[in-house]
């Protein structure tokens, strides 16, 4: 199956500059590291011959201003390695990370310092909460160390509280909230600074599966009400797929394939992709991009419209009723057709 081009996904796409440009990265732990960069040793070779480990390697990528950009990979594979290299909480080996035209790895102290207070906040798995303070006096905490004045830094608190849906728990103390509750502390902690660029490292790995569930749903609303760039770190492939716009896959260090999530279901880079993805329900994820065709000579084209990005499964039941070819049209533009052929195809596995 081949992948729709990213002209006709998203045709404004490439006209945005991104908001992060992350070029040639490497993070190699170990003995005179700088001398690895470039190696073309497999993992275990370099670590026999020369004692490193490259946690990171020759990994560029663009994220888009107001995306979801989501980074998976199995565990040892460098997803978090990564994503602390953005901030330099580690410090990269080599490579650039540039944003908005910055390029973080020269930025000295004071201007790190800055950069993350003001522009790039994050996440963690584990909430970092101070126990002997209260929800709001939390919220607080990073807007007090910027020096911001005490009135104004407790109405956008409030405000923040209010969004991770926290009203009337201002005053409880971290010990008295559930998991779930605690990560909506830290996520208002981080939101309440207003920052360009929220960057999670597996939020939610350590909450039961329904408070994780609540806890995605959360990211996509708050994604939708304040349109914050986000790069989220997961090692789930339901998680990944539900919240991402693009997808990064990395194994051992290295970039695998960066695509939409119909694109790492649809049009796998390789056999490692492809086994990740073999269990998704294709329907649950394809659209009808994937499916549509040329419509015949001879086939009617009155009947009902849909949308090309309307995924398969919600689209199921209109073409199957509809008696004759739906039409797939962008911007008044006929792209296709789909019928229920197609649409069985799908859900009985025979697409590939």
């Amino acid at each position: 199956m081949t992948a729709p081009s990213l002209t006709e996904r998203n045709p404004l796409g490439t006209e945005t500059p991104p908001i992060l440009d992350v070029k040639g990265l490497w993070k190699v732990f170990g003995p005179k590291a700088d001398r690895v960069v470039g190696t073309t040793l497999s993992r275990a070779e370099l670590k026999e011959q020369t004692g490193c480990v490259a946690a990171v390697r020759d990994v560029s990528f663009s994220v888009r201003r107001g995306e979801v950009f989501v980074v998976m990979g199995l565990s040892g594979s460098g997803k978090s390695t990564l994503v602390r290299c953005l901030t330099r909480l580690i410090e990269p080996t080599a490579g650039e990370i540039v944003l908005d035209g910055e390029d973080i790895r020269q930025a000295d102290e004071k201007r790190l310092r800055e950069l993350r207070r003001h522009r790039m906040a994050m996440v963690f798995q584990h909430f970092g909460l101070l126990p002997h303070r209260c929800v709001l006096d939390n919220v607080v905490f990073g807007l007090e160390i910027r020096g911001v004045p005490k009135q104004d830094r407790y109405v956008r608190a409030r405000e923040v509280v209010g969004l991770v849906g926290l009203t009337g728990f201002e005053n409880s103390y971290p010990d008295q909230l559930s998991g779930g509750m605690q990560q909506r502390v830290g996520l208002a902690r981080a939101l309440a600074a207003d920052p360009e660029v929220l960057l999670f490292d597996e939020p939610f790995s350590a909450l039961d599966p329904l408070i994780r569930r609540e806890m995605q749903n959360e990211i996509i609303r708050l994604h939708h009400e304040v349109g914050k760039t986000m790069i989220f770190i997961t090692h789930d492939l339901s998680e990944a797929l539900k919240l991402g716009d693009r997808i990064l896959i990395m194994r051992d260090g290295e970039l695998v394939q960066i695509g939409t999530p119909d694109e790492v279901v649809g049009a796998p880079a390789d056999d490692y992709v492809r086994d990740f993805v073999s269990d998704v329900p294709r329907s649950h994820v394809l659209t009808l991009r994937w499916i549509m065709r040329d419509p015949l000579p001879d086939e009617p084209l009155d009947g009902p419209e849909l949308g090309p990005d309307v995924v398969i499964r919600d689209a199921a039941h209109s073409v199957m009723s509809a008696g004759r070819p739906v039409r797939v049209t962008e911007n008044g533009a006929l792209l296709g057709v789909v019928t229920s052929v197609e649409i069985l195809e799908v859900i009985a596995g025979g697409q590939s």
